[in-house]
């Protein structure tokens, strides 16, 4: 289980940013500039169980990937808690990182390695017998349709080919999370469908997967809970059907304009 509570993360901005703020009215700043800071993410909660989908919306620059690269361990907190099955990941980073399988945008390969020999790198990294490594390889490669390219140098990979690289080098370790950061993204559908269906594999593994997408038919397809952040503060947290309930017509596009309008009115009055 994942139990992610008042999560909280400031940037120090830089003598650029602060001198041509120095020149801006009030109103054009970001609401979430205060004074040297910028307070990307301000505080974000939600939590996933053993065997959910969680899917994380929200418009470009609302903390996804922030919230994302600190429950992977990858940035610390300000502030705030990150609970994975007990351990505090806050305390233990390192212990945690072991446990977690991660895929950001800037997740790659190395180019002059086959797929093959990237997978099985990073699975040597996490200290993983020949034994396991040949046996995951196997599993991975056949749900993620990467048999016919897994001896192809990666610089020769197509786009699709080298997200599903990616992914297969994120979990063969066997995590215990996984979490993805935008995995679709410039896919095509192909592609991106086999992604979707390796995700939905793991429902049955009882091993939570927290993804962050802009494609609402992922959500509908794949998420039994859906988070929504703006601005760097979770505007709603809770099962699929609850989010399709906040708007009469059940569309998640238009639940999610709301949410989005509904935070924007509220600004205006205050």
């Amino acid at each position: 289980m994942i139990e992610v509570k008042n999560l909280h993360k400031r940037f120090r901005l830089d003598n650029k940013t602060l001198k041509e703020n120095s020149k801006k009215d009030k109103s054009q700043l970001d609401a979430r500039e205060e004074g040297h800071w910028f307070n990307a993410v301000q505080d974000v909660s939600f939590s996933c169980e053993a065997g959910e989908v969680l899917g994380l919306l929200g418009p470009n620059g609302a903390g996804k990937t922030t919230s994302l690269r600190m429950l992977s361990t990858a940035l610390q907190p300000t502030s705030g808690e990150i609970i994975i099955n007990g351990i505090d990941v806050v305390a233990d980073p390192v212990v945690m990182r072991k446990r977690i399988g991660f895929l950001s945008g800037t997740t790659s390969l190395y180019h002059r390695l086959t797929v093959r020999e990237n997978v099985e790198y990073f699975a040597r990294l996490h200290g993983m017998s020949q034994q396991n490594i040949d046996k995951e390889i196997g599993r991975i490669f056949e749900l993620l349709d990467i048999d016919k390219f897994a001896d192809k140098k990666a610089d020769s990979l197509s786009t699709g080919m080298k997200q599903r690289a990616n992914i297969a080098r994120a979990v063969i370790h066997d995590p215990e999370v996984i979490v993805l950061d935008e995995p679709t993204t410039g896919l095509d559908v192909i592609s991106a469908k086999t992604i979707l269906d390796f995700i939905e594999s793991y429902k049955e593994q009882k091993i939570p997967v927290i993804f962050s997408t802009h494609h609402l038919h992922e959500i509908e397809k794949l998420c039994s809970r859906v988070v929504m952040i703006d601005e760097g503060v979770t505007r709603f947290n809770g099962s699929l059907d609850e989010f399709r309930a906040l708007e009469e017509s059940g569309n998640l596009y238009d639940v999610f304009i709301g949410l989005v309008d509904k935070k924007s009115k509220s600004q205006e009055v205050a």
